[in-house]
């Protein structure tokens, strides 16, 4: 016969026998190993000690970042003087040339046809000077005929493009048969110890944080991860804008610059002529493009995160 239960207890006395006779019950409620959780709170000390150093030590670094061009120093753009067609080609690329060697040769008959006039008109000018050497007038026309010719000898100079410098023809735009206009670009040359530098275009509002000898860091398009550390060399004094920019440029690169709002000019020069990309070795032509970083501000993170606290951080640092 089973025993009576007491209306005033919740479990049987059965129950609560079983219960209290075995600790590995599975009828426990929560089971906790004081092994793991000390380790864990431990851990949870040390990740929030951690993250609370970072907030106080740690440091935000902002960059100014832009687009750059690698430039050689010694290059010469030649462009024609006056417009024509081209009628000779005395070069080829990667010739060596001397000073005032033909490059290039433009249409040249109507001006050579009147230089010619204004020698016969000259001679006779002078043949008449000499006979009369008392008369003025005389005097005063051979001096206006020697003006006149020196005029049209150099304009038919100007149909001869020749060299400004020795050097090496790198890139040759032209061909015989060509019209060209005045000013535009016919052949570059490079001279004996190419130079090459970075010309970077970086945001106008930084110019108050560049300095001249401030780190530079280069990382050319299709080269990801292959930076190049360079030195500041230079710093434009005026802020420019996007026209102006591509002007500086040149014709050759400035339509595959997208510049949005002012910019102002930094310059860097490369120490080597080659760089390490993938474990092999690439050389710098000139108008490579990529972007160039510098920077101008760190603060730590803190400031950041609660930018209230700067003008606590300064006034306590006076």
């Amino acid at each position: 016969m089973q025993n009576a239960r007491n209306p005033n207890e919740l479990f049987r006395d059965a129950a609560l026998r079983a219960h209290y006779s075995s600790r590995g019950s599975h009828g426990d409620l929560l089971r906790i190993s004081p092994g793991w959780t000390n380790w864990i709170y431990w851990l949870l000390v040390v990740i929030f000690l951690t993250g609370l150093s970072y907030l106080f030590f740690g440091r935000v670094n902002e960059y100014a970042a832009g687009a750059a061009i690698v430039r050689s120093e010694d290059r010469a753009d030649i462009h024609a003087v006056s417009g024509g067609m081209i009628t000779k080609i005395a070069i080829r690329p990667g010739q060596r040339v001397t000073a005032n060697q033909l490059l290039a040769q433009l249409y040249d008959a109507p001006e050579a046809a009147e230089l010619d006039r204004l020698d016969s008109e000259y001679e006779l000018q002078l043949v008449k000077s000499l006979n009369s050497p008392l008369d003025s007038v005389s005097q005063q026309q051979l001096a206006f005929m020697r003006e006149r010719r020196q005029v049209a000898a150099a304009r038919l100079n100007e149909r001869r493009i020749t060299a400004p410098r020795d050097g090496t023809i790198k890139d040759v735009r032209i061909r015989a048969g060509q019209t060209v206009a005045p000013g535009e670009l016919l052949l570059t040359l490079d001279g004996d110890g190419e130079k090459l530098s970075v010309v970077a275009l970086l945001p106008g509002h930084y110019r108050p944080l560049l300095r001249k000898g401030a780190p530079l860091r280069l990382e050319l398009n299709g080269f990801r991860y292959a930076y190049q550390h360079l030195a500041i060399d230079l710093v434009a004094e005026d802020v420019i804008g996007p026209n102006e920019a591509r002007k500086y440029l040149g014709e050759q690169v400035s339509d595959s610059i997208v510049l949005q709002g002012p910019v102002v000019i930094v310059k860097a020069d490369l120490p080597s002529r080659s760089f390490t990309s993938d474990a092999g070795e690439y050389f710098f032509h000139d108008g490579l493009q990529g972007t160039a970083e510098v920077r101008v501000r760190s603060e730590r993170l803190i400031l950041t995160l609660l930018p209230s606290l700067k003008t606590v951080w300064s006034n306590s640092h006076e």
